[in-house]
């Protein structure tokens, strides 16, 4: 049942990959869903025997790596957090193949994107089970390739191209501060199992390393360059510049990637390491630290944003910036219900956005939408409730994990998570904001589109409508009814799988803490609410006063510029690193110096050797034979002198010896 989970999708993507052109495009659909299907049900059986009956499981498949004291398995681990995220991936996984169906059944190469996405579905799975750091090492390189093959499938746009690259290179700075750990790991454990390295960790906790000759704290060291790791995949400030270009993608890649898949398995690689970063206080400061200013200048950033999905997007960052510095703050657990949470409202606002993409012609500036509540009521419910959800009113999903985050950066009582409070609280106020402008501007203001557009939207074929209502359950219930189990007080359901210091634990205290400073975070979601639908419905005017006012011009162009990080990346790093590369190493190393001694010096030597030798050629037929003759009188003299001579300086020496010896 267990390698089932994993190998269930392998198998539906290569059946679709090499047998799709027989199949057809539904035919590969069909296969593909119902393997990614089975796979969320035996997921669930999962659940009940490791979550509920307290029965991890621990499967060693076959030995891969021998060298020396280097061992590694093929193993896999299924606990508490494991079957918690193969339920949440195999789940939104099933529905976005489902999806995929319809709105992508007009594309010719739809068996290769239902085979991308399975293996997509495998390689999570792979990162997600793994009971070794090299193993979840493949997973984690494997969701990098399959959403380089899935933002660039459609391939012949040049947008598509330069997203997919960059979502791939911007991501290799993340893969290489991973790759360090692990190295780093075994100089410290002797071995790369997580059982091993767990266990030792108390122990070792004072142990030191040379870091550019520097003798520094090895598990400080190790939480800053797995936090590394986690801001590549998990777009934190710094390395978030290839999130909102992954819009490029069809939808249903979109959900896939920000719902369940890559952008979670930053967050769940720093669960899965909580028994490591408990021992790095320092490290822990940096985490919590990033992730609210991510939080942040997400949140600031999807205000101004006009494209629809892209403004889903910012909204991603954001709640991984909530999720991210829950963890600095020693509490993995609400992380990960979070995680869970905003997995199925946040499938739910892609595919929502989707299908009113698909109903206006694949229009995605908001500007050029707007009435279409009436056209669409049932998608217009749908995004509703998945906003709702993201603003975290009360009694949706997202009002169960993202206040409680909040409350436990107050309630730490340090300088880091008060910081982490005030900036997510004010990161809800423009959440709230960017939400309900959504809605405005999609479903509740005039029209803006063409008139043809607009005549001929309408709501999505059942298929569509069916994994909207189903995401919309979870998005509404799923945070009520889980809150008891994954972060109660007293729960033992996460077991070994979560490690937190005594000292570490806030949820009590989160229980005590001042009424008002709970309230807040609520308050200022509905101020920002309320104040977007003000502005939207009825002071137009005197928002266009705003934006163009000379104030309102500064901090639109900051704002709808992403804070220039964009401008900053390619004008002063990437612009200067090319010409050093062009000016250096292209110019004085490969054509100077390497072509000087290698290609071009054996040519030039060859060459002139040649030349020469063409004026030893006479034509005569005599002096080639002379030649000949020579030749051979001179080979055969060596021969002669390197039989006879060995044997007449052996007899010299010898009879030089017994003159001697007599």
């Amino acid at each position: 049942m267990y390698l089932n989970v994993i190998f269930l999708p392998l198998f539906g993507s290569l059946i679709a990959g090499f047998f799709g052109r027989f199949l057809g495009g539904i035919g590969a659909g069909i296969v593909t869903g119902c393997s990614v299907c089975f796979s969320f049900i035996l997921s669930c059986l999962c659940f009940y025997e490791v979550g509920f009956s307290s029965c991890p499981t621990y499967i060693r498949l076959v030995p891969w790596l021998e060298l020396d004291f280097f061992h590694v398995d093929w193993g896999f681990c299924f606990d508490s957090l494991t079957v918690v995220m193969l339920c949440v991936v195999t789940l939104v996984s099933s529905l976005v193949h489902l999806y995929s169906l319809e709105y992508m059944g007009g594309d010719p190469h739809l068996p290769r994107f239902m085979s991308y996405l399975s293996l997509f579905t495998f390689f999570m799975l792979i990162l997600v089970t793994a009971d070794n750091f090299v193993q979840m090492f493949v997973g984690w390189e494997g969701v990098g390739l399959c959403s380089y093959l899935l933002i660039n499938f459609w391939f012949t746009r040049i947008q598509a191209n330069k997203a997919a690259i960059k979502a791939m290179l911007v991501n290799r700075v993340g893969d290489f501060g991973l790759a360090l750990s692990i190295f780093c790991i075994f100089i410290c454990f002797g071995s790369v199992d997580y059982a091993t390295v767990f266990a030792l960790a108390p122990q070792l906790s004072s142990y030191t390393l040379l870091f550019f000759n520097q003798e520094i704290n090895a598990f400080n060291l190790l939480g800053i360059l797995l936090f590394v790791g986690a801001v590549g995949k998990s777009a934190q400030l710094g390395l978030h510049t290839w999130l909102p270009d992954a819009m490029e993608g069809p939808t249903p890649v979109s959900a896939l990637i920000h719902a369940a898949t890559m952008v979670t398995a930053g967050v769940f690689l720093l669960a899965r390491c909580s028994p490591l970063l408990e021992y790095c206080p320092k490290a822990l400061v940096v985490v919590s630290f990033v992730g609210a200013i991510t939080a942040f200048f997400a949140a600031s950033t999807a205000l101004v944003q006009n494209d629809l999905k892209r403004v889903i997007a910012y909204s991603t960052c954001s709640q991984l910036g909530y999720m991210v510095f829950a963890c600095g703050l020693s509490n993995y657990s609400v992380a990960i219900f979070h995680l869970a949470n905003h997995a199925f409202f946040k499938a739910l606002l892609f595919l929502g956005a989707g299908s009113v993409i698909h109903a206006v012609g694949d229009e995605q500036d908001m500007r050029k939408m707007g009435g279409l509540r009436k056209i669409l009521p049932f998608t217009y419910s749908m995004m509703v409730v998945g906003s709702l959800a993201l603003m975290g009113m009360p009694f949706l999903t997202g009002f169960y994990s993202k206040d409680v985050i909040l409350e436990i950066g107050y309630a730490t009582y340090s300088n880091v998570s008060h910081f982490a409070y005030w900036l997510g609280s004010f990161a809800a106020f423009c959440t709230a904001f960017y939400s309900i402008r959504l809605l405005a501007l999609c479903f509740l203001s005039e029209s803006n589109g063409p008139r043809h557009l607009i005549l001929s939207a309408t709501e999505g074929g059942w298929i569509i409508g069916s994994v909207l209502g189903i995401l919309a359950l979870p998005s509404i219930f799923i945070g009520y009814l889980g809150r008891d189990l994954f972060i109660g007080l007293g729960t033992n359901f996460w077991g070994n799988s979560i490690f937190i210091l005594p000292e570490h634990l806030s949820l009590i205290d989160a229980e005590f803490m001042p009424t008002i400073m709970k309230l807040l975070p609520l308050c200022l979601s509905v101020l920002g609410g309320g104040l977007s639908f003000l502005v939207y419905s009825r002071y137009n005017k005197f928002l266009f006063l705003l934006k163009t006012s000379l104030f309102g011009r500064i901090v639109y162009t900051f704002l709808n510029r992403k804070w220039l990080f964009d401008k900053i990346f390619n004008e002063i790093i990437s612009q200067n690193v090319l010409d050093l590369g062009y000016q250096f190493t292209y110019k004085s190393i490969d054509r100077g110096l390497i072509e000087s001694l290698g290609p071009f010096g054996l040519s030039s030597v060859i060459l002139a050797q040649t030349r020469q030798n063409r004026s030893w050629q006479s034509g005569y037929l005599y002096h080639y034979s002379l030649v000949l003759v020579f030749g051979i009188i001179i080979l055969c003299v060596a021969c002669v002198i390197g039989i006879y001579v060995p044997k007449l300086c052996g007899l010299l020496c010898l009879s030089g010896f017994l003159l001697i010896s007599r």
